[in-house]
C-alpha cells in the first residue's frame, strides 16, 4: 500500500490575533507583553499604593516599613498596606492611610482606664497593646515622694477607676511595643468638665493629630465663653474642657501656693469624679471647638494648634451669616459645623493658611 507524505503546514505566527484566544491582551503592535515590563514603575513621592501592588523591580532600592519581597520574585518590592509611598534616599517605605498609634517616649497622650489591677492601671491609647500606668507613677495626696503602701493599693480605685479619662506622658516603651505612662507632673491627671473626641493620631498618613510644638493650650473664646483648655493627645484622643485656675489641684486655689510646694499640696479634689457647673456660653464654645476638630478630621487636614485656632476663627466669622437651613430656634446660627457649613469652615481655614504662608514667604 503506497504512502503519501503531506506538505508541512507552517506554524501559526505567535502574533496572529485571529488564531489566539488571548489576542485581547496583545499590545498595539500585535506582540504579547513579556514577563518583565518594558518600563520600570515611576516612583512618585505622592503616589498612593494598595496592598499587593508592585512598587519597583529595580535592585538599587531598599525596602522599608510597609513593604515585603515575594518568594517568587525576591527583587520585587511590593506594598503590604494601603498608603503613601515615601522615599528616603534609596529606602522605600509606605505611610499607611490609617494605622494605630505607635508610642514614643515623651509623647503626651490621652487615654481611658480599662482595667484596674493591684499596682497599676491598664490604659487604652488606641495602640496595638494597652499601656501601663503604675501606682508609683502618679501624684498621691501627701506628696509624690511618699512611699506607696498596701493602703494605697487597697484604695487604688479612689484615684482612677474603669472608664476614667487621663492625660499622661509616655515614660518608656517595652520591647513588645507596650507603653509605660506617668502623671507625676501637675499638668497631668484625671480629666473632667469637658468633652472627648477621637480622631486619627500619628501614623495615620498625616491626617488627624500630629506632633507639634504645643499639645495643650488655652483658648480665649468669643461670645463670653471664657477660657477653654484644649488637649491634643498624640494618639488621636482629644479633650476640650473648661479652664481651671488651680482649684482642681489644691482645692482652695493655687495662687498662694509656692511652686516648690506644689507637689506637697495635691488635694483630694484632683481625683474627684463630679463635674463642675459650666455656664451655657462656655458649653457652646466647647461644642464649637469640638465641631472645628471634627471638620478638620473629616476633611483630611492635620489637627494641631495652628489649624484648630484658624478653624475656630473661621467658625466664629461664619456665625450669623444668615443661612436659613442652619438657623436655630432662637434665630441664631446653630453650633453644628457639618455639611456645607463645615466645608466653608475648612475652606476658610486653608485660605487663612495660604495667606499666612505667602506673608511669611
Amino acid at each position: 500500500m503506497p504512502f503519501y507524505i503531506a506538505a508541512t503546514i507552517p506554524p501559526t505566527p505567535f502574533h496572529d490575533n485571529a488564531s489566539s484566544p488571548a489576542s485581547s491582551s496583545a499590545d498595539s503592535d500585535g506582540d504579547f507583553p513579556t514577563s518583565r515590563p518594558s518600563k520600570r514603575p515611576k516612583l512618585s513621592a505622592k503616589s498612593i499604593v494598595t496592598p499587593g501592588e508592585t512598587i519597583t523591580t529595580d535592585p538599587q532600592w531598599m525596602r522599608g516599613h510597609g513593604t515585603y519581597l515575594p518568594l517568587h520574585s525576591p527583587q520585587t518590592i511590593t506594598s503590604s498596606v494601603a498608603g503613601t509611598l515615601l522615599k528616603t534616599n534609596k529606602l522605600l517605605s509606605i505611610l499607611p492611610l490609617r494605622a494605630r498609634y505607635t508610642p514614643e517616649i515623651g509623647d503626651l497622650v490621652v487615654g481611658r482606664i480599662l482595667e484596674v489591677q493591684s499596682k497599676r492601671w491598664k490604659v487604652d491609647l488606641s495602640a496595638p497593646l494597652l499601656a501601663h500606668l503604675p501606682l508609683s507613677a502618679i501624684n498621691l495626696p501627701g506628696g509624690i515622694l511618699r512611699k506607696r503602701t498596701t493602703t494605697d493599693e487597697l484604695a487604688i480605685r479612689t484615684f482612677f477607676a474603669e472608664g476614667d479619662l487621663v492625660v499622661a506622658e509616655v515614660q518608656s516603651v517595652f520591647q513588645d511595643g507596650a507603653a509605660s505612662l506617668h502623671t507625676r507632673s501637675l499638668k497631668y491627671g484625671k480629666l473632667r468638665n469637658g468633652v472627648f473626641l477621637a480622631v486619627a493620631g500619628t501614623g495615620g498618613g498625616g491626617r488627624g493629630v500630629v506632633r507639634a510644638r504645643r499639645q495643650v493650650w488655652t483658648v480665649s473664646t468669643a461670645n463670653g465663653g471664657g477660657d477653654v483648655d484644649v488637649v491634643l493627645g498624640v494618639n488621636g484622643y482629644i479633650w476640650i474642657c473648661k479652664h481651671s485656675n488651680g482649684e482642681l489641684i489644691t482645692g482652695k486655689g493655687g495662687a498662694d501656693i509656692s511652686i516648690t510646694r506644689m507637689e506637697e499640696v495635691v488635694g483630694e479634689k484632683m481625683y474627684e469624679n463630679r463635674n463642675e457647673q459650666i455656664a451655657p456660653e462656655t458649653r457652646r464654645e466647647i461644642a464649637r471647638l469640638a465641631g472645628c476638630v471634627r471638620c478638620l478630621a473629616e476633611a483630611g487636614v492635620r489637627v494641631d494648634e495652628e489649624m484648630v485656632m484658624r478653624a475656630y476663627e473661621a467658625a466664629v466669622d461664619d456665625e450669623g451669616m444668615g443661612w436659613d437651613e442652619e438657623m436655630g430656634e432662637d434665630g441664631e446660627a446653630g453650633e453644628y459645623l457639618g455639611g456645607d457649613r463645615g466645608m466653608r469652615v475648612v475652606a476658610g481655614t486653608l485660605f487663612a493658611g495660604d495667606v499666612a504662608a505667602k506673608r511669611n514667604g
